[in-house]
């Protein structure tokens, strides 16, 4: 039996979404770092969208018998791995507060998570419309 995504869970993943890049944005706007520190962690940030989302969409291709090349899958899989290795590294080597660190980790998970419940979300609700 396949239902429809209910409407709390889609606002709730927008919430998540929303929630996550919007504080660790707001957070990059106002750190105390160098420009070039703000734009490495931007684009982690985006890199990391951009992966889980392609990846949230290969994995649900191949369960729907849709063809995926194993290499595609495997990028996907290497560019949502790595962007949490350059989000842990960049943190780990960077001189601020631990809070800080906390919390930008914590903002780029809650944003990955909810691009992928987005993500999900969206093709569910594309089966519904489709029929």
């Amino acid at each position: 039996m396949v239902q429809k995504t209910s409407n709390a869970f889609i606002a709730a993943s927008w919430v998540a979404l929303g929630a996550g890049t919007v504080g660790y944005i707001a957070g990059l706007a106002r750190a105390e770092m160098l420009l070039n520190e703000k734009g490495y962690y931007f684009t982690v940030l985006m890199f990391g969208l951009f992966a889980v989302v392609s990846l949230q969409k290969s994995v649900r291709d191949r369960l729907e018998n849709l063809p995926v090349t194993d290499i595609y899958y495997g990028i996907c899989w290497f560019g949502t791995i790595l962007s949490i290795v350059l989000l842990t590294v960049g943190l780990w080597n960077a001189t601020i507060l631990p809070s800080e660190k906390g919390f930008y980790a914590f903002a780029f998970l809650l944003a990955l998570f909810g691009a992928i419940s987005v993500q999900k979300n969206t093709r569910d609700n594309m089966s519904f419309t489709n029929e």
